[in-house]
This record gives structure tokens, sequence and C-alpha cells, in this order.
């Protein structure tokens, strides 16, 4: 809960509308001396409400030009291991076993639910780095981000009236989405001085910081750099301490144009990773790059997570026993609640595959795929909330894994 702090301050719920107004503050050109190539700096939000998504032309055209983005921290590495979903999912099985649900109820998470987009926007930048092949930089360690909040007595948030925090998390959104990030630097101060200090230590402490960061990363190359919009305001803002250093900061046009454009049609191409393992024979469309980690001993797995929506992918793999057959591999790693049953089918290729949905402790309800070469056993896996485990996806994502 402390880890997840500073990320889920600012959630979403709202029912407002976009601002295409030229006053919108959040996008800024940084003109370096000595530099032709500019950089920007943008104001986000911990959120995935479709809305903060809706993007001035001109942050495609910064996101294009650029070589690099830069976020407050590796999101990827910091939530690797975390389930942002706040509600169970709960499925029920006919009398065939099949799985349905008489509900379309979306699921909440930790940054909006499943009709938000797959990622919250920070995550969402970062996933774009990766696919289009863009350099990617942390303005602060995960560490620092873990110890942030200590000395500070958050458990359970005590002393926190939360029917006012969801109201200036209202407040906070219809005012992100006007881009008034004067004001947004406002409610942070109401927000955060529930706590003496707190203001202090997650504002203007870090701010000094990244714009150290930032300094350096400006000198080396043209950057996209995506903060929290209640970094930019202020003497104490990233975009006075930036000018104090000697850069120019100009407020770029904030226009929205409903058609499409060169540099937004291929910013938006950049919708999955393709990850290659020649020693496994295996290759994997990702919707972003994956995490190689090590869940069980002796079984390793490359995993990736929509944090905004809450899905999980990942691809398991041990090596193949010449004793057991596939159909016995699949009874050990589908664990199918008793209603259902696992299914045997054969892929058009002749690949032979077990499929079915898993129920385990602390994972919760999952689909999943066991397959095989010649010398791997692949559990592939796939979950995420009520929508999700009710649609295509699951089966989307398997049949875009290959074996060599």
């Amino acid at each position: 809960m402390r880890l997840l702090f500073l990320f889920i301050f600012y959630p979403c719920f709202l029912t407002v509308a976009q601002s295409t107004s030229q006053e919108n503050q959040l996008l800024w050109e940084i003109t370096a001396k000595g530099k032709k190539a500019k950089s920007y700096l943008y104001g986000s939000l911990h959120s995935n409400d479709k809305r903060v998504f809706r993007f001035p032309d001109t942050v495609y055209v910064a996101l294009e030009k650029v070589q690099s983005i830069v976020l407050e921290t590796d999101i990827f590495s910091m939530f690797q291991m975390m389930d942002t979903k706040s509600d169970p999912v709960r499925l029920m099985y006919d009398n065939n076993g099949k799985p349905y649900t008489g509900s379309n109820r979306a699921t909440k998470t930790a940054y909006g639910d499943e009709n938000g987009m797959p990622q919250f926007l920070d995550a969402y930048f970062q996933e774009y780095a990766y696919n289009a092949n863009k350099n990617f930089h942390a303005l602060e360690s995960t560490e620092s981000q873990i110890n942030l909040l200590k000395g500070f007595n958050l458990k359970n948030f005590n002393g926190i009236d939360f029917q006012s925090l969801i109201v200036s998390q209202e407040n906070i959104l219809q005012v992100y989405l006007k881009g008034d990030i004067q004001k947004l630097d406002q409610l942070m101060k109401v927000n955060l001085s529930l706590y003496k200090g707190l203001y202090d230590k997650m504002i203007t402490e870090r701010n000094q910081k990244m714009a150290l960061s930032l300094d350096s990363l400006l000198k080396k190359e043209a950057l996209f750099c995506a903060v929290g919009a209640g970094h930019l305001a202020g003497e104490q803002g990233l975009i006075n301490l930036l000018r104090k250093k000697g850069y120019k900061l100009r407020l770029v046009d904030a226009h929205v144009s409903e058609n499409n454009f060169e540099e937004k049609e291929h910013v938006k191409s950049f919708r999955e990773y393709i990850y290659t393992n020649d020693t496994l024979g295996i290759i994997v469309k990702f919707p972003g790059k994956p995490l190689e980690v090590t869940p069980y001993e002796n079984q390793k797995a490359i995993i990736y997570r929509e944090f905004g929506q809450g899905n999980f992918y990942s691809v398991e793999y041990i090596p193949i026993d010449p004793e057991l057959s596939l159909e016995e591999q699949a009874s050990i790693y589908i664990a199918s609640p008793n209603a259902t049953q696992i299914e045997r089918i054969i892929m058009d290729d002749d690949t032979e595959v077990y499929q079915g949905i898993s129920d385990t402790y602390q994972e919760g309800l999952y689909w999943t795929r066991v397959i095989q070469n010649e010398n791997y056993v692949f559990i592939l896996k796939a979950s995420g909330g009520n929508k999700f485990m009710n649609s295509n996806r699951p089966k989307l994502f398997f049949s875009k894994v290959y074996l060599d």
C-alpha cells in the first residue's frame, strides 16, 4: 500500500468533458543552449480513463520526434508482480463446464477500471518507448520510490477523510482535463497537507532531484518527459527549476483534431512487442515489452501486465519430462475448478494443445494453455477482470505464441 500511494493518489471517477483550449498547460517545449533538437515536458495523470488519452496533436508530433521517453520511475520493474485489480472475478459454469457470466460489469482497478485503457497513462508512455524502439530513462530509482514515505505513519491511511479525498480526486481530474497546472498544484497542497511535511517530501524535494536528473539527460539527447502534472507549476515546480538551469520552456498549443495525420498514425501503430528467444525456440507477441522472472524454483516465466485494466499475460516454461505425456503435463498445470474440463485442441498446423480455466491461490482465475516443443513445456496464462475473462482476448494472446 505504501508503494502504491504515489501512483494511486489520483484515480478517476468522473464524467466531464475534455477541453481543447489553447490555455491547456500540460505540454512544454524545452530548448537547450547550443542544441537544435527540441525536448518536451508533459504533465501526466496516473489514470487509465480514456479521456486523458485524447492527446493534443502536438503530443503525437513530440513523441514521434524524440529519441527517448522519460518517466518518474521504471513502472514495469516496480510493479512487475503486483495485481492492480481491486474486485474479485467470478465465473459461472454451464452443464458442460463452459464458463459464462450474466454481467458485463467492468472490474475496478487501482487506476480506473476495465472500461479505460489497458495501461494507465505513465505506463502507456513506457510501453510506447519499448514498442517504438526508443530509449527509456527513469528520473528516480525504484528504491527511492519505495522509501519515499518512510517516516510518515500512513498505515491504513489513519486520519484521512476518504470522502474528502474522493471529492479532491474528482476536482483533480476535471482540472487536469483543462490543463490548469496552477490549480492542480493548489489541489495537491490541500490533499497532501493531511500530513505535515508530506507535500515537501512528495513534491518539492522530488522536484529538485528530478530537475537534476532531467538536466543531465537533456544535455545528451532529445526527450519526451512525462511526470505527474502536479510537479509542473509553482516556484519549485519543474518548469521554473529548469528555467533557472538555463533552459527555455515554451507552452505548446493543445489543439485536438479529430482527423488522423502521419505522426498520430505512426505513434498509434506501435501496439505490440515481439519477444524472440532462439534458445527456447519461441516467439511471442506481447502488448508491450515483457519481463523475465523466476516465479517458482526451477521454473521461469516471461510476463507482461496491463496495470490500467488489471490484465496479465505470461509464458512459463520448464524442461520437458520425457516420461510424461502432454496430457499429463496439462493435468498438472491446468488447475481446473470442479465444474470445468480441460479441452484438447489440434491446431491448424497439427500442434496438440490443452486448454482450460485455472483457479489457484493468490493468482485466482486465469485461462491456461499447455503446449510443448522438443525441449520445453510452455504454460501460457492470461487473466484479467470480469470483461477480460469473458472475452476472446486470452485466446487471442495464446494464438500469438509461436513454437519453432
